[in-house]
């Protein structure tokens, strides 16, 4: 019987497999697919591309083209050299790749590429047995030659060749391998394990944005705790993220986790997987270990909220993230402890900074602060969780009176310009800054009391050179 969510997929594909069936030529389906399929999930893990149909076959890449071209709307070629070609076909995009042997020069990020005639062969290249998988085409009878179905059964993760094969092939085999051992659930297996610990100093060949993208893809599944410790035991966090298996160093008395790296990744895992988020969670603490100090009450961390936003800016940088996301990112980081400077009975202006200082990230923020309380202390629990509900409270009852999420001075620099006969330059700034502090502290005064207010602090003594 056919699973119902591959319907789509072999209506979609049954013209093509037709075709290659009338040349003698084989196809099969694979990837995600096929691993969800059998696995009897409605949807798994990305595998990292837009396509939406992955295949193989023994016909060549030329043989590719001219048997698919006729059905379909569209075909691009830029994977030729690995043996790829894309079509779009009946509004699905399809990749159909030659079977292959694929391995990378020790020293090189290029993979050298040899065609193959054999899918056997091509699912011993894959990076696990439950990806090495095939369904045939036209005919649906299921190749899985390595024990891939057994494994997803009994939760296990191995490749289907030995490990330092597998993952010198790629080495960034040895992350994904985190990222499927916590989004199915899986145990690896011992050789598994061994291999990345002899050999996470080989990552060291994969550029930053491929390490990026697997992060990303690890810290937004539903419980990502699981992968980021197998990051941290197997050696492989030390390779591009070091910040992380140095807060194993840090006591946390506060927490009462044996660690600050137990206290984060706990707080990865109560965070919504939103990804930049996820990311300020795993970054949030990652000042402590370098403002570790020891006085008459104990371990402090002071000003490590500061410090970490500078690493996290640092370390996001070296993997090649957006400017924008970086920004964002560090921001949430700096503002984690805002919160804790605050009591009960919040006042309108100590909000309004609040609300303007996180500005559109005031959601995440209030999200990570709420989550960064892990204590096993019920108490001191219900007493975070009751002074944030004050802030929200407070927050929304200020929103109903003023656009917090876009406070401003009620005076642009075109009405300063006007009101003081003043070119752009810093005076504006300074003008703009002291309208600021008032709309902050009192809220929305009116218009004509901020001129009033302008002209007073402007004949007060703020004149250029003064």
């Amino acid at each position: 019987m056919v699973p119902e969510r591959l319907r789509p997929v072999l209506e979609a594909t049954a013209p093509v497999a037709e075709r290659f069936a009338a040349a003698s030529k084989r196809l099969y389906l694979v990837g995600g697919t096929v691993r969800d399929a059998v696995a009897g999930r409605p949807g798994g893990l990305s595998d990292g591309d837009e396509v939406d149909i992955d295949l193989t076959t023994d016909a060549r890449p030329d043989e590719i083209e001219s048997i698919v071209a006729p059905v379909a709307s569209a075909v691009w070629d830029q994977g030729r050299r690995f043996g790829t070609i894309g079509a779009l076909v009946a509004g699905r995009r399809l990749e159909i790749t030659t079977h292959r042997a694929e391995a990378y020069d020790p020293a090189s990020r290029k993979p050298e590429v040899v065609f193959g005639n054999d899918i056997t062969e091509d699912l011993a290249r894959r990076d696990f047995t439950v990806n090495a998988m095939a369904l045939e085409l036209p005919g649906l009878e299921l190749v899985d030659p390595y024990g891939g179905i057994d494994d997803l059964a009994n939760r296990r993760l191995r490749t289907p060749l030995d490990p330092r094969v597998s993952f010198s092939d790629d080495p960034l085999r040895m992350m994904r391998a985190a990222r499927f051992l916590a989004g199915y659930e899986l145990t690896p297996d011992e050789a598994l394990v061994h291999a990345v610990s002899e050999m996470h100093e080989r990552l060291s060949i994969v550029s930053a944005e491929r390490i990026r993208d697997e992060l990303d893809k690890l810290v937004v599944l539903p419980r990502p705790s699981a992968g980021l410790w197998f990051l941290v035991r197997t050696g492989l966090a030390g390779e591009f993220l070091p910040e992380l298996p140095a807060l194993a160093l840090e006591q946390d008395p506060i927490h009462r986790h044996k660690d600050v790296l137990a206290h984060t990744i706990a707080v990865v895992e109560k965070t919504s997987p939103k990804r930049l988020l996820r990311l300020a969670a795993l970054f949030h603490d990652v000042g402590k270990p370098k403002t570790r100090a020891i006085g008459p009450s104990g371990v402090s961390f002071h000003h490590h909220d500061v410090v970490g936003a500078r690493m996290t800016r640092e370390r996001m940088k070296a993997l090649r993230y957006p400017s924008d996301e970086i920004e964002q990112v560090s921001r949430l980081v700096e503002l984690h402890l805002r919160f804790h400077t605050y009591k009960m009975g919040w006042t309108d202006s100590a909000v309004r900074r609040y609300a303007h200082d996180a500005g559109p990230l005031l959601d995440l923020l209030n999200e990570l602060t709420r989550s960064d309380c892990t204590t096993r202390n019920e108490a001191r629990a219900k007493a975070l969780s009751a002074r944030m509900d004050e802030l929200e409270r407070r927050l929304g009852e200020l929103r109903e009176k003023e656009e917090l999420a876009a406070i401003r001075p009620e005076l642009d620099g075109n009405a300063v310009m006007r009101e003081l006969g003043l070119r752009p330059g810093p005076e504006v700034g300074r003008a703009l800054a002291f309208l600021m502090a008032i709309r902050l502290e009192e809220g929305l005064v009116g218009e004509e009391e901020a001129r009033r207010r302008l002209h007073e602090w402007w004949e007060s003594g703020q004149q250029p050179g003064s």
